[in-house]
């Protein structure tokens, strides 16, 4: 599962700076890499709900421990072998919608219908529809913006001098905000600030912790490029895009690890913590450091080695990039994956990404291969009943072999 996280999933973080050029694959692969396993082992999910208690209540199967732990177990090689598939033909499909799917899909057979709740699964089908449509529009106003202030300029270098300084404190607020609020949700941080700063609400802190790094962030570029302008007179600007948009691609592949390992080390952490104890199925596990581990560099393999596929779909396959255009999707990737985290709106960061990169294909002119994208929905429609079917059968088979069925 965490395999099939790294050749698909996160390998989508790169797909942007490899199609515009802003990084080579080979540069892609290690610093996303570095980044993801940074994230995964470092801030990667310390406690976590064992059943995902939105979908299925683990009350259910208190009772029935051996069912609970085979379920989990087809549920992580359904989800698994979902991802794999997908990662063969290129299409980046949400790893969370797959192992929602195949929870979903094991209950349903042993439990029925009645077992999941409904009301979580049509709030994610809900954020398929209306995510990578606001992706797509926020992104196109992003690049326009760029492009109306900045590119066209009658004086791109310095017009980039006065904006682009924007830009990177814009980026350095929403990068330091979703770290705050999302990758490092699960560890101490949180209680850290709670001690420093008593009562004062949690998100309030983040906010201010965020704004002085966007400030930081605002004056170094701003020195930098004042550098630029004095001891430069080439008027091409993308280059300074690309230097935004490698440090945003190495912070969404942070939150990537961060968060998607939790897919895989949950329902692992949670099959160990019910035979730990004796058959009692807890609503919440502690993950195992080797656990952790275990995904983490699971992770990074499965990106090294099958990553290629999807940074290819995502980085030249749907449109054309160049590092405004690929900055403008991720940036709008980061500003939507920060709303949907604060509200605690599950929104899939694959979705988010690929809309984003169709509308600044459409805004910037650039030609939108619709077979692809057609391609990339019907995986998007097929992702979660595909893992519940996976895991329907994985479970009979399962169940079959250990005679509980």
């Amino acid at each position: 599962m965490a395999y099939g996280i790294g050749a698909n999933d996160v390998a989508n973080a790169m797909g942007t700076s490899v199609g515009s050029k802003a990084l080579t694959l080979t540069q892609a692969l290690v610093v996303a890499s570095i980044f993801t396993f940074l994230g995964a082992y470092f801030a990667g999910a310390d406690v976590t709900t064992t059943i995902r208690e939105d979908i299925v209540s683990p009350e259910l199967f208190k009772d029935d421990p051996s069912i609970f732990i085979l379920g989990m177990l087809s549920s992580l090689l359904a989800a698994g072998a979902w991802l794999l598939l997908a990662t063969v033909f290129g299409w980046p499909v949400s790893t969370t919608h797959s192992i929602i799917g195949a929870i979903a899909g094991f209950s349903i057979y042993y439990l029925g219908w009645s077992s999941v709740r409904w009301s979580y699964i049509g709030g994610v089908t809900l954020t398929w529809l209306i995510v990578p449509f606001v992706a797509a529009v926020l992104s196109g106003l992003i690049y326009s913006s760029a492009k109306k202030f900045i590119i066209n300029a009658p004086d791109p270098i310095e017009a980039g001098r006065n904006y682009i300084p924007i830009y990177a404190g814009l980026v350095g607020f929403l990068i330091c905000a979703i770290t705050l609020t999302k990758s490092l949700a699960n560890t101490d941080i949180p209680a850290l600030i709670t001690q420093y700063f008593g009562d004062q609400d949690v998100i309030f802190v983040n906010a201010v912790v965020s704004l002085f790094i966007a400030l930081i962030c605002f004056a170094i570029s701003r020195l930098i490029l004042s550098h630029y302008v004095t001891n430069s007179s080439d008027p091409n600007i993308e280059g300074k895009f690309a230097v935004l948009m490698i440090f945003t691609a190495c912070s969404i592949a942070f939150a990537h690890g961060s968060n998607d390992v939790a897919n895989a080390v949950g329902p692992m952490a949670a099959i160990i913590s019910t035979i730990e104890n004796l058959g009692s199925v807890e609503n919440r596990s502690i993950v195992p450091e080797w656990v952790l581990l275990t995904g983490s560099i699971s992770i990074v393999l499965g990106m090294l080695t099958l990553g290629y596929k999807v940074i290819k779909t995502i980085g030249e396959k749907i449109t054309e990039l160049k590092p405004s255009k690929g900055f403008a999707a991720e940036l709008s990737t980061a500003v939507i994956v920060l709303l949907g985290s604060i509200s605690g709106i599950p929104l899939s960061t694959t979705h988010t990404l690929v809309g984003a990169v169709i509308g600044v294909g459409l805004v910037g002119g650039s030609k939108v291969n619709s077979k692809v994208i057609y391609g990339i929905l019907g995986s998007w429609i097929v992702t979660v009943p595909g893992g519940a079917v996976l895991a329907i059968i994985f479970f009979v088979m399962f169940g079959t072999v250990f005679g509980v069925l």
